[in-house]
C-alpha cells in the first residue's frame, strides 16, 4: 500500500487553510495546519512532513524568515512551495533565494496548488528525465569540492559540510551529471523545477548564483559554472563519481 504525503500548511488565513486543507485530502493528501512561526514549529516537532506550503505574509516572523530558519536548521531537505500575495518578481526572487522550491502567486485555483505541490514532491524524490546515473556512485568529486549522492551533503576539501536547499542541490546534480555541456535557462529551470520559463524570468539566474556562493566560485572569474552569453551555463570542472562497496 501506499503511503499518504504529508503537507504541512503555514498560512495566517483560516479560510484558506481550511479550504485547502478539504481539497487537498479528498486527493489523498494528509494535511496539517499551522497559522504562524510558532504553531510550524510545534507541528515539525511530531515529524517532518513531506512538503510545507508557506504563506509568505505572515504575522510576526513573516514567509521568508520561516524559510530561512528550515533551510538551516534539520529540515533543510524539506521542499517548500511558496504562497506570495502579490504578483511582483521580487517577491517571487527573494523567496527563491532563501530557499523556496517553487512558488504560487494569490489568488489561485486549488487544483493549480495540487498540481504543484504533486510536481515538487515528484522532483525532490527522482531525478530529473535522463539524468539517470549509477545508483552505487555516492560521492562526486569535482575541484575541491565532493557531493555525497546519499545525504546530499556538499563537501569541501577540509570536510567541512555546506547546507543545500533542495533546490540548490537538484541544480548542482544537474550541472555535474552534464559536465562540459552548454544547458540553457529553459532546460535548466525544465529540469530544475519542472516548469517552462516565464517572459523575463529570472530565477534560474538567481539559483546559479546562490550555487556559486555556496562553492566560492567568483562570477568573473568561475572556476565551476561558466556563463555564456545567450546560451546559457556550462559547468566547466570534471567531475569523477567514488562508488561505496555494497
Amino acid at each position: 500500500m501506499e503511503s499518504t504525503d504529508h503537507v504541512l500548511i503555514v498560512d495566517d488565513d483560516r479560510g484558506i487553510r481550511e479550504l485547502l486543507a478539504g481539497y487537498l485530502e479528498k486527493n489523498g493528501i494528509r494535511v496539517s495546519l499551522a497559522a504562524n512561526g510558532r504553531m510550524m514549529r510545534a507541528a515539525l516537532e511530531n515529524g517532518a512532513p513531506d512538503l510545507i506550503v508557506l504563506d509568505l505574509m505572515l504575522p510576526g516572523e513573516d514567509g521568508l524568515e520561516l524559510c530561512r530558519e528550515l533551510r538551516f536548521g534539520k529540515f533543510r531537505t524539506v521542499p517548500v512551495l511558496m504562497l506570495t500575495a502579490r504578483n511582483e518578481e521580487a517577491d517571487r526572487i527573494v523567496g527563491l533565494e532563501m530557499g523556496a522550491d517553487d512558488y504560487l502567486t494569490k489568488p489561485f485555483a486549488a487544483r493549480e496548488l495540487l498540481a504543484r505541490i504533486r510536481s515538487v514532491l515528484r522532483r525532490a524524490r527522482m531525478l530529473p528525465p535522463g539524468m539517470q546515473v549509477s545508483e552505487s556512485a555516492q560521492m562526486l568529486c569535482f575541484g575541491d569540492w565532493r557531493l555525497d549522492t546519499t545525504a546530499r551533503h556538499l563537501l569541501d576539501a577540509d570536510g567541512t559540510m555546506v547546507a543545500l536547499s533542495g533546490a540548490e542541490y537538484r541544480l548542482l546534480r544537474v550541472f555535474l551529471d552534464h559536465p562540459q555541456r552548454v544547458l540553457t535557462r529553459d532546460q535548466l529551470l525544465n529540469l530544475t523545477q519542472g516548469r517552462q520559463a516565464d517572459p523575463f524570468d529570472r530565477s534560474i539566474d538567481l539559483m546559479v548564483s546562490r550555487l556559486r556562493q555556496r562553492l566560492r566560485d567568483g562570477a568573473r572569474e568561475p572556476r565551476y559554472i561558466k556563463t555564456l552569453r545567450s546560451e546559457g551555463y556550462v559547468f566547466s570542472a570534471a567531475v569523477t563519481s567514488l562508488a561505496e562497496p555494497r
